[in-house]
């Protein structure tokens, strides 16, 4: 019987926005089992279910099940989450609203920021204050609490953020009113900004907590409805959820804090690519992903990759902060699926709308109209129309080409001219905008690219890797075994992680500042270790220690990594050194400000060891073959070696061009471009001149 048999399977599953990828490790037979569906929006879990079923996945014989979705991410883009209520300190009322005053575009006449999750009618103010030093001035008095909760209760919200001011210096007074309305209002999600963050920025913790409100109970409904399809195939061991941070959650923390599912889906590459890097010796990494929807990039510096606060939902000019760990991602709309189109001067443009999976490119037969990348890659012979996904599903050549010609190349007066062309301009705007995010993520953070290597994944990244590497004059582009499914890889790879930041406005030198930091540190740790220890039962917690500090006087602070915290002599220096690495100079006079302290806690789950992960079986060991593929800066069509990525050894070298194709993806080495596969079964591509 199959109950019978260990639990051996290690299975992730993400959710990306045009397909959903599963990775399955059977330890036990040393296998491991891909396979891709499209996202089913009506249903995200169907498209889950649907890979589990391709992937031939056993989930009675599954130990961990770890997951990623967009869910989150999309519900607050969307604006379709709960009808939530807000409740604030008496006068902050409007805090959502008035935000940080600043104009964010100050030369659009007409800007306008979207406005905030939760309005004016559903927020609500309690009589209570704490004050900045922390002393309690006024506790809510319960009858207020009371009142407010029948108030709440007639009309019809499904949420509630309760969120005041000077909260993270003193957080009873918001503890207090959320277990209240908790017993007031049975059946409403309630959840408290310090439960979240314990940092003071007044705006964002109250926007973290309307945002987290909103989502609840979206999430909630999904992640049940995911454990009973999961439990009705057989699965009853331990789900995880895959958070922004870069670790994994259980469902319990998972169902207090889904904002920290915000950028669940990409974070899994940014795991898989640090650990490839570690494997192969190269610290320095730009971790590269497009798939269908859009495309992500991110610096893996010495195999780690940088955490941003706050991130902007919805972009810094128009969107909302939220206040927690996210792994430092610049993520622009151009995928496979994005369209291109004819704007009203007749110039054309790529993205940021997506043909998704439903109705998806013109290629897929599917009802599509509108050309995208995918569509353009075809005509130009770099994917090929009978090997996506493995043969399942037939692209349509002849259509993608009909509608490049009728919708863009027509429009755009390029006249009797070749589609060729007109291809070849999709595909350089596409490149146009991927390389502005990287250089975004590299030269906006201090950082050059020609000192790091590319690692290209995603169903459609590595068919980019080279020419966007030559374009940013990088000398190395690293494809790893199966691209379109390596997000999945990377959450095979992930462990348990925890988070915990708090405010502590101190002056370096001050008296008592040291001996204050170390006991905060100490509380931290406990918290951070007591949280994963339980997530990750029988596991030990690693911890890992940094410092905020800025000089005195400035807006912005810098994160510092620090082990023991020895005196204020040892942190300045680690703070100088970090300042001048990043701006090129230091002040050794200035002042130096303690803003706060954090922690990172871990526990290791089970998982593969990189090095013994096998490649997928692929039974399409055709012989070498050739097709035309277009390369317009080498003259145009080139007849172009075609090979089966799983029939390349170790060892195998190539001179481009040359196209190699896989279930998931296929890898574009240009002219003059050469490649070797290495012993993890990666392509290493030196780019040429």
């Amino acid at each position: 019987m199959t109950a019978s048999l260990p639990l051996s399977l290690i299975v992730a599953i993400d959710t990306g926005g045009t397909f959903t990828d599963i990775a399955a490790f059977d330890a036990e037979r040393g296998k491991v089992s891909y396979a891709k569906a499209s996202t089913t929006y009506g249903d995200l879990v169907d498209g889950v279910m649907a890979c589990v079923e391709e992937a031939g996945v056993d989930l009675a014989r599954a130990l961990l099940v770890k997951h990623g979705t967009t869910l989150v991410i999309n519900t607050l883009l969307q604006r379709s989450g709960a009808k939530a209520a807000l409740v604030t300190t008496k006068g902050f009322r409007d805090t959502l609203e008035l935000a940080r005053g600043n104009r964010t575009n100050p030369f659009d006449i007409e800007f306008r920021r979207a406005p905030p999750l939760i309005p004016r009618t559903l927020r609500f103010e309690v009589d209570e204050r704490v004050h900045g030093r922390g002393e309690m001035l006024a506790e809510p008095a319960p009858e207020e609490i009371d009142r407010l909760a029948e108030t709440i209760a007639g009309l019809d919200v499904e949420a509630v953020a309760v969120s005041f001011l000077n909260a993270y210096r003193d957080d009873r007074n918001e503890r207090a009113v959320a277990e209240r309305l908790r017993e007031r209002l049975p059946g409403t999600y309630v959840t408290a900004g310090t439960e979240l963050t314990r940092e003071w920025y007044e705006y964002e913790r109250c926007c973290t907590a309307a945002a987290n409100a909103v989502v609840g109970p979206r999430m909630a409904d999904y992640t049940a409805r995911l454990e009973r399809r999961l439990a009705g195939g057989g699965f009853a061991s331990t789900l995880y959820m895959m958070g922004s941070n870069g670790g994994v959650l259980s469902v319990d923390r998972t169902l207090r804090e889904p904002i920290a599912l915000i950028e669940s889906g990409p974070v899994g590459g940014c795991i898989g690519a640090g650990a490839y890097g570690e494997a192969l010796g190269i610290p320095d990494l730009i971790a590269f992903d497009m798939g269908g929807t859009t495309a992500k990039c991110a610096v893996i510096r010495d195999g780690r990759f940088g955490l941003r606060s706050p991130y902007f939902v919805g972009g810094y000019d128009t969107g909302f902060p939220i206040r927690g760990s996210v792994v430092d991602i610049v993520e622009v709309g151009a995928g496979g699926g994005s369209i291109a189109w004819v704007d009203e001067e007749k110039r054309l443009r790529i993205g940021p709308k997506s043909a998704g999976s439903d109705p998806g490119p013109v290629a897929y037969g599917r009802g599509g109209t509108e050309p995208t990348v995918t569509d353009a890659n075809l005509v130009l012979g770099r994917i090929g129309a009978g090997v996506f996904l493995g043969g399942g599903l037939e692209l349509d050549a002849g259509a993608a080409s009909s509608a490049i010609a009728e919708r863009v190349a027509g429009p755009i007066g390029m006249g009797g001219r070749a589609v060729e062309e007109t291809a070849e301009g999709m595909l350089a705007l596409a490149a146009v905008t991927m390389t502005g995010a990287i250089r975004q993520i590299t030269v906006e953070r201090g950082y050059d690219p020609r000192d790091f290597a590319l690692f290209a994944f995603g169903g459609s990244g590595p068919i980019y890797g080279s020419a966007l590497a030559r374009e940013l004059d990088i000398r190395t582009v690293i494809v790893p075994p199966e691209p379109g499914n390596f997000s999945a890889i990377g959450m095979l790879l992930a462990d348990a992680r925890l988070d915990v930041a708090r405010t502590m406005i101190r002056d370096l030198d001050g008296e008592g500042t040291l001996p204050e930091i170390r006991e905060a540190f100490a509380e931290a740790d406990r918290h951070g270790a007591e949280i994963v220890a339980a997530e990750v039962p029988g596991a030990a917690a690693t911890l890992a220690r940094s410092i905020e500090l800025r000089y005195r006087g400035q807006k912005h602070s810098f994160v510092v990594p620090v082990t023991e915290i020895v005196d204020a002599a040892q942190l300045r220096r680690a703070f100088e050194t970090y300042y001048r690495d990043r701006f090129g100079h230091s002040d050794a006079a200035a002042p130096i400000e303690i803003v706060g302290i954090r922690v990172g806690a871990y526990a290791q789950t089970r998982k593969p060891e990189l090095a013994r992960l096998p490649r997928a079986e692929d039974a399409a060991r055709a012989a070498p073959a050739s097709r035309p593929v277009w390369f317009g800066a080498a003259g145009g069509w080139i007849e172009t070696p075609v090979r089966r990525r799983a029939a390349l050894p170790a060892g195998f070298a190539a001179e481009g061009p040359l196209i190699v194709e896989e279930y998931g993806a296929t890898t574009v080495i240009g002219p003059g471009d050469n490649c070797i596969v290495g012993e993890l079964g990666e392509i290493r591509i030196e780019v040429g001149d």
